[in-house]
């Protein structure tokens, strides 16, 4: 049948199995947003106030689904206001589609009115980034485009369009989405000589990261670590990917991270990383992490070999693959003296300064009224660390957070995106003052579609994790960490229409935040917390256990 370009385009979005996708309209995607409006029985369209947040909201959207997320916006600063979010995903390996538009092809290089070349803008930031140069590669741009997302290590690749290729017509055939080829390398002697390692070593470590939840992994990762019988340290791309209630769970490692998962590396003769890149913030010095180890490597990438940290073997391929191939292989192993070792180390200390409440206080409450599936969302800086030090992960694609780009204002649309992938689940928003006020504008989001995300505000009026760094490492200098604003929170979620609370009292904690959930809407809770509280643990950057920090007057 011959169809609109725009109306290809929808009809691609739903070959790619889509039903949700986030934007913002504009001149060079009329006619796209034209064939949403005639589509709109099948592709729910949500608009953001911002198309940073929509950005965020696919992101958000694809880490709950495992599908692809998609967002569209319009050319000029329409398409440059997603940069970040699209950063935000290829640094955590988020499978997201960007659609954008831009002046017709006779206005193409010409400084046109909201003309940019974001085919290039974005090239380092994403696996692959296209612009349509004709009707006849429409089609099978956007189905390139969702297979490279999905394939091998996900990530995000953009679509330019320009406005006149949307508006004319030609022929469309239906295809079915073409399936991602199953990525695995590894040979039979490979195999085995990682099996031997594993059955001799004594005290065995198993470092899991985001790969494990991207690869859909986490019976094959808990099989493995029971027959192997290590703690699983996660980082915090890998919270959740084995449940926080297992036994062999140690927590979170790295900067932040527990003490037992910090000594469980130091001191293990044998380290399987699987599905992780060794970052800075985890391996720290990195000619000193698992040192007495023999490190074994599982990874998709082959491009992240001994790129940080050196390994002796490696597997290439899905994680879920690899895990399931050294399953088969391994017998029941017993270093139950090993691990009892690891217990012993202290893990976070709760502060109590004055009559502020403590983070703990508020994310142990928190945790009372979370149900296992219920989505946690986290901006950037000490509340994010917090978090994750604290809560319990019981299940896979429940705590979202940007882990390698480090986005501030990251959390309101993904808490949104989190909430259309799973809307029957409880979604909570966990904030700093300045990580929200980023992004607030989003309020009007949450209210516009009634999105029932509890936002909870750590409010210590300071950018908390840069001053910490300020009084650990530049002689507790200052310099603009303490912006003095005045923003009245609840005032401003009122403003929106949205329900607010001002808590700052321990025992209004919990109170405040069953009523919040009971309300089934957005809510916004402003707890004031102290500007002097800590993350501890701390490692310094660069350095590793034996540096920790575990008390800060």
């Amino acid at each position: 049948m011959e169809l609109k370009g725009s109306e290809i385009i929808a009809e691609c979005l739903l070959e790619q199995g889509v039903d949700t996708v986030f934007g913002y309209p504009g001149g060079a995607v009329l006619e796209i947003y034209d064939a949403l409006y005639k589509y709109s029985d099948k592709i729910k369209h949500i608009m953001t106030a911002h198309e940073q947040g929509a950005s965020h909201a696919a992101d958000g959207y694809a880490r709950v689904t495992g599908k692809t997320g998609v967002v569209i916006t319009t050319s000029g600063p329409g398409a440059t206001n997603i940069v970040t979010g699209i950063a935000t995903a290829f640094m955590d390996s988020i499978p997201v589609v960007a659609i954008t538009g831009n002046v017709g092809r006779a206005l193409l290089g010409k400084s046109s009115f909201q003309e940019v070349d974001i085919a290039s803008i974005v090239k380092p930031v994403t696996k692959a980034s296209f612009q349509v140069s004709s009707m006849e590669e429409l089609a099978p741009t956007i189905r390139k485009a969702f297979k490279i997302a999905q394939s091998g290590r996900k990530g995000p690749v953009l679509v330019d369009i320009p406005k006149d290729i949307t508006a004319l017509k030609t022929e469309y055939v239906r295809e079915d989405p073409c399936k991602c080829q199953e990525i695995f390398s590894a040979d039979e002697k490979s195999i085995d000589e990682i099996v031997s390692l594993l059955k001799n070593c004594k005290k065995p470590a198993i470092y899991a990261g985001g790969g494990i939840i991207s690869s859909n992994a986490s019976k094959e990762l808990t099989k493995f670590a029971e027959l192997l019988d290590a703690p699983v340290c996660c980082s915090l791309m890998g919270m959740g990917a084995i449940s926080a209630d297992h036994p062999l769970f140690a927590g979170n490692m790295g900067m932040h991270g527990i003490m037992e998962t910090g000594m469980a590396i130091k001191e293990a003769d044998l380290i399987v990383a699987a599905g992780t890149r060794f970052s800075d913030r985890v391996a720290g010095d990195t000619d000193k992490f698992g040192q007495k180890a023999v490190i074994i490597q599982l990874d998709i990438d082959e491009n992240e070999i001994n790129k940080n940290v050196k390994v002796d073997k490696w597997l290439i391929g899905n994680v879920k693959t690899s895990l399931s191939e050294l399953n088969k292989r391994l017998e029941q192993q017993n270093h139950e003296p090993w691990k009892l070792s690891l217990t012993k180390y202290s893990t976070v200390t709760e502060v109590k300064i004055g009559e502020y409440i403590t983070p703990q206080e508020i994310l142990r409450a928190m945790e009372s009224l979370r149900d296992g599936g219920d989505i946690v969302v986290t901006d950037v800086g000490q509340h994010q660390m917090w978090t994750a030090q604290e809560c319990s992960f019981k299940e896979p694609r429940t705590f979202l957070t940007s882990g390698g780009l480090g986005t501030m204002g990251y959390g309101m649309g993904a808490a949104i995106g989190a909430y259309f992938a799973k809307p029957e689940s409880k979604v909570f928003l966990v904030t700093g003052d300045g990580s929200f006020h980023m992004n607030m504008n989003e309020m009007v989001t949450l209210k516009s579609y009634n999105v029932p995300v509890i936002v909870m505000i750590f409010n210590n009026e300071v950018l908390g994790m840069v001053r910490q760094w300020q009084k650990l490492f530049y002689g507790r200098r200052f310099s603009s960490t303490d912006p003095h604003r005045a923003t009245n929170f609840e005032a401003a979620a009122k403003a929106f229409g949205i329900e607010g609370f001002t808590v700052s009292k321990s025992e209004d904690v919990l109170p405040t935040l069953k009523k919040a959930v009971e309300l089934h809407a957005p809510v916004l809770i402003d707890f004031h917390i102290s500007p002097d509280s800590n993350v501890l643990p701390m490692i310094p950057p660069g350095k590793d256990v034996d540096d920790v920090i575990l008390e800060l007057k």
